[in-house]
């Protein structure tokens, strides 16, 4: 005869395997995505950089054009001040959200999607 509470514990035994196993992935997925997401700061950053010495650049140049030692710095204050109204006028398009809210789920869930991809590949 079959024991009741020897299939109890191989299905306890199963169902824990199984739990350890998910837990497993959940971790790799959020290890996975934390290190694109500190990786996205890393490149923001860099970035920044780069655009402040861009910027400095452009305003010294600027200056020695126009021959003012700020008529420069003041030109390149007002580029940024009409980008950042552009930005503000814009910030209500949706077509604006979803763009970005695309480029960050495809830059940071990426390789999420590629695993399903590849396990569909796989099916019969």
């Amino acid at each position: 005869m079959l024991k009741i509470s020897h299939i109890i514990e191989t299905v306890k035994g199963i169902v824990e395997t199984r739990v350890g196993l998910v837990k497993q992935e959940i971790q790799k997925q959020f290890v996975e995505i934390l290190s694109r997401i500190i990786l996205l700061i890393l490149m923001g950053s860099l970035l920044l950089l780069v655009f402040l010495f861009l910027s400095l650049s452009l305003a010294f140049f600027l200056s020695q054009v126009t021959k003012s030692p700020y008529l420069g710095f003041l030109i390149v204050a007002l580029i940024y001040f009409m980008v950042v109204i552009l930005l503000f006028q814009t910030k209500d398009s949706l077509q604006i959200q979803k763009r970005t809210e695309g480029l960050l789920n495809n830059f940071i869930f990426k390789m999420k999607r590629n695993k399903n991809e590849n396990d569909d590949e796989q099916l019969p």
